[in-house]
């Protein structure tokens, strides 16, 4: 039962992760100021990356 609740916490991560990368223009624009919106968006998008990677990470080694 633990690990169904690990692996579950694991895909939720990595669906936030997915979601990051996905809506980081949108979000970029809507939390930081519109002159450096192409580098948030680029750092948004990497943030997303790791941590789609770390959730993933979770759902492979969970016993």
């Amino acid at each position: 039962m633990g690990v169904l609740i690990v692996k579950i916490i694991g895909l939720i991560i990595v669906a936030l992760g997915v979601i990051g990368i996905y809506d980081a223009r949108d979000l970029s624009q809507k939390f930081f100021s519109n002159s450096d919106k192409n580098t948030s968006a680029k750092y948004l998008r990497a943030f997303g990356f790791i941590v789609a990677v770390i959730g993933a990470i979770i759902v492979y080694f969970a016993k």
